[in-house]
């Protein structure tokens, strides 16, 4: 089996921010939230105006592959519940993408999240409606919601936090963080 190495990094700089628009805007076919342009490129710079996390996957090479990003809080309640984490973006470039890339994501995410000082819940996300996608997501979440947009049709997901922890504890893991 070929060894994978990738890295994660939570975006810090412009040079950062740029390479993640710049991945995600090359990547966009493959995202494939069904709204306008406009609107999924909102939903793309949102964590960035609103001082979340965004993150970087590099190969060995230090070439990105992959990013995903978050927000805390929902439109309904003016952002102030803040113990819900809204994923609003998670793309691996298709030549990457696999379980255990997926897997690593996962643990980075939840550690980083439970490293943080603000305590969280609940992830929400959303997801164009096609069955191998809610294959996917139901291993790791409950599908709670099905949505006609007028782009075309869109599912919401939920899970809590200690689940995902304990999904992604079921498999081997590195410390990626100090406690």
């Amino acid at each position: 089996m070929e060894q994978m190495n990738y890295s994660f990094s939570v975006c810090s700089s412009e040079l950062d921010y740029d390479a993640y628009l710049a991945f995600l805007l090359e990547n966009y076919a493959h995202i494939r939230l069904p709204y306008p342009f406009p609107v999924t490129l909102s939903f793309l710079a949102s964590p960035l105006l609103m001082g979340e996390a965004a993150f970087l996957i590099c190969n060995e090479d230090n070439q990105v592959i992959g990013a995903f990003s978050y927000i805390r809080g929902t439109g309904e309640r003016q952002y102030e519940d803040r113990h819900i984490v809204q994923i609003q973006v998670a793309c691996i470039a298709e030549e990457h993408r696999c379980t255990r890339l997926f897997l690593y994501a996962l643990q980075y995410f939840t550690q980083y999240l439970a490293h943080g000082e603000e305590q969280v819940q609940e992830f929400r996300f959303f997801a164009p409606s096609d069955d191998s996608l809610r294959r996917l997501f139901s291993k790791i979440s409950s599908l709670t919601a099905s949505l006609e947009t007028d782009s075309g049709p869109l599912d919401e997901y939920r899970a809590s936090f200690s689940e995902w922890q304990s999904y992604a504890s079921q498999f081997r893991q590195t410390a990626l963080f100090n406690s």
